[in-house]
């Protein structure tokens, strides 16, 4: 559980930085400028958002079980 939230925080900064770097809004690499990066970093923010929210889901449901 906590691997998928620390895994899924860590996908979405990746994510929003390629959003970044691919809408031209962040300079300096290679990846500035070229809309398929900031689409691809759409993807990876999309996939830790459902890492992260499935790890809130699952410690809730956990706490739920257990009083």
């Amino acid at each position: 559980m906590l691997v998928r939230g620390i895994g899924g925080i860590i996908l979405v900064v990746l994510g929003a930085v390629w959003i970044a770097q691919g809408s031209g809004a962040m300079n300096g690499s290679a990846m500035s400028g070229h809309g398929q990066y900031a689409a691809l970093g759409v993807v990876v923010a999309l996939i830790g958002l459902f890492l992260v929210v499935w790890a809130w889901r699952m410690r809730n449901h956990d706490r739920g079980q257990h009083p």
